[in-house]
């Protein structure tokens, strides 16, 4: 038996609080490794490719944060838990914003002269 997590309505996805969400690298670097993949992803699998080097709980408390901004949906099925991203809800209320985000250069890479 599996069942989903609480998250946004459509209607109620907020610009300014998927943008808070998106402001910090790892849950941006755990977003976008969920918009490449072809599949829902099992977080667990999906830390260890990212290769983020955090926590448990802090990893935990990034996946809580994209689902209740209303980035992912996650299913939980058993101890399992598996995320994907919420493409056709974001793209109907905000057209082209996960694109725009997700495929910008990283900044922080580029070093200052």
């Amino acid at each position: 038996m599996s069942r989903t997590l609480p998250e946004p309505s459509i209607d109620s996805l907020d610009l300014t609080v998927i943008l808070s969400a998106l402001a910090d690298p790892s849950r941006r670097a755990l977003l976008t490794a969920m918009y490449r993949a072809p599949e829902p992803v099992d977080c667990a699998v999906l830390v260890e490719q990212t290769g983020l080097g955090l926590s448990n709980p802090t990893i935990s408390h990034h996946y809580r944060i994209l689902r209740e901004a209303g980035l992912t949906r996650t299913v939980v099925e058993g101890r399992k838990r598996v995320v994907r991203v919420r493409r056709e809800d974001l793209e109907r209320r905000f057209p082209g914003l996960l694109e725009a985000i997700l495929n910008a250069p990283d900044r922080t890479a580029i070093s200052a002269n």
